[in-house]
């Protein structure tokens, strides 16, 4: 009876627009007043759930993305990919995903990446000759791919809550699932520009050579080889690296490009101060919910039933992965991970699922998610940009859903693909 109040008092709260940090806490407290618990566990549990070193690394990162956005470092990718890729139906689409993947080794934040990319391309898009549906359609879902390529917000969460998975484990994991997702998505957009002759329509710039963008974007593509590349040798930890990313990205914009200011600057820190404030707080009150559950003895009965239905290991797999990918179209991955995973933990053990692996392939099912309509957060955020309504997508992001799905499948089927990469580097 407590655990049915539990998640029906969390499902209210959340109908009638409470943040979705505030319906875990409250819900969570709720359920612990009716167990006649003590309320003390609250800022106990508020406290253990973000006292964690590498979460330190999620303002940092959040941070980076903003400050490779003002720096012009998204501008200046897209002019060296538009010139690599060239003219032709197909190729500023292609241009907007390969772009949203390298930012993701960037700021690893999708509706970030998502704003970013879609302001750049928007315009150009457009006057090439693609409608804005099919433009806030491949802009939203290249950005979900986002929390698949390193450094990964979603990814550090899921590290700090599962105990034997290292985050740059899991960075290693998420790459090459990462850039099939990104290639599925390319793949798409292109067969869709070639059948609907989107694209080519507009005038090149004949002086838009590749050389010039390449030494132009050298410094944005190189950063994710410092962010990456320095986590491998051993120079630093992930939390180090953020921390890295950004005395690099200002670097960048102070020194190489000269495009920042000090008032800039403090506009960053402001907006990555309340992102950042906004994630710790549903981490830390998402842990009172997961406290609540684990004492109520909630976690193990559900589990048990989901085993217990006989599908098998295949056949559960599957049935999560039609469950996350709806429930990835109303939350976004952090809260999806916090709510949910001491559900699939036990799921996992029982099959005796690699949980790094796991943790990849639940990703890629938020990562669908978060650009499926009614509720997308990426989708919503080009949507806006874009100037159009988000059911006017549907007819060209049911394609891109598609063409990630078939992604997410093969590294469901091949599980070395997620795991080749860190067993390779000796971390796994």
């Amino acid at each position: 009876m407590i655990a049915a109040t539990l998640f029906a008092a969390f499902v209210i709260l959340m109908v009638i627009g409470v943040p979705v940090g505030v319906c875990l806490g409250l819900a969570g407290a709720f359920a612990i007043w009716l167990a006649d618990q003590s309320i003390m566990a609250m800022p106990t549990n508020v406290y253990a759930g973000i006292a964690k070193y590498p979460l330190i690394a999620i303002p940092m990162f959040v941070l980076v993305g903003s400050v490779f956005d003002r720096t012009g470092v998204a501008l200046r990718l897209v002019r060296f990919a538009t010139a690599l890729v060239g003219a032709g139906r197909g190729a500023l689409a292609s241009v907007a995903v390969l772009v949203a993947m390298v930012m993701g080794g960037i700021s690893g934040s999708g509706p970030a990446t998502s704003a970013a990319v879609g302001q750049v391309v928007t315009r150009s898009m457009i006057e090439d000759g693609y409608p804005r549906p099919f433009i806030a359609s491949t802009v939203g879902a290249a950005a979900a791919t986002d929390i698949l390529i390193p450094p990964s917000v979603a990814f550090i969460v899921y590290a700090v809550l599962v105990p034997g998975v290292s985050v740059p484990a899991i960075f290693a994991a998420g790459m090459i699932p990462g850039i099939l997702a990104g290639l599925a998505l390319i793949v798409a957009v292109v067969i869709l520009s070639i059948v609907k002759d989107f694209g080519g329509k507009a005038r090149r710039d004949e002086a838009l050579q590749v050389w010039r963008t390449f030494r132009e974007a050298f410094w944005g593509l190189l950063a994710p080889v410092v962010i990456l590349g320095g986590m491998r040798i051993g120079l630093f930890t992930p939390t180090e690296a953020a921390v890295m990313a950004v005395f690099y990205g200002l670097f960048i914009g102070a020194v190489i490009y000269r495009s920042l200011t000090l008032r800039d600057v403090y506009e960053m820190l402001v907006e990555a101060g309340e992102i950042s404030a906004v994630i710790l707080m549903v981490i830390a009150l998402a842990t009172v919910f997961a406290w609540s559950t684990a004492t109520l003895g909630i976690v193990q009965p559900v589990a048990d039933w989901v085993v217990g239905l006989g599908f098998g290991s295949g056949g559960t797999l599957a049935l999560l992965t039609l469950f996350l990918i709806l429930v990835g179209m109303f939350l976004d991955g952090i809260s999806i991970f916090l709510i949910l995973l001491p559900v699939l933990l036990p799921i996992a053990a029982a099959f005796h699922w690699d949980l790094t692996w796991f943790g990849v392939v639940l990703t890629m099912m938020i990562a669908i998610g978060q650009f499926t309509p009614p509720m997308a957060v990426n989708l919503m955020v080009s949507c806006r940009i874009a100037g159009v309504s988000m059911e006017s997508t549907v007819p060209w992001v049911s394609w891109l859903v598609l063409a990630m799905a078939v992604a997410a499948a093969a590294v469901m089927a091949f599980p070395e693909l997620a795991l080749g990469l860190p067993r390779a580097m000796g971390i796994l």
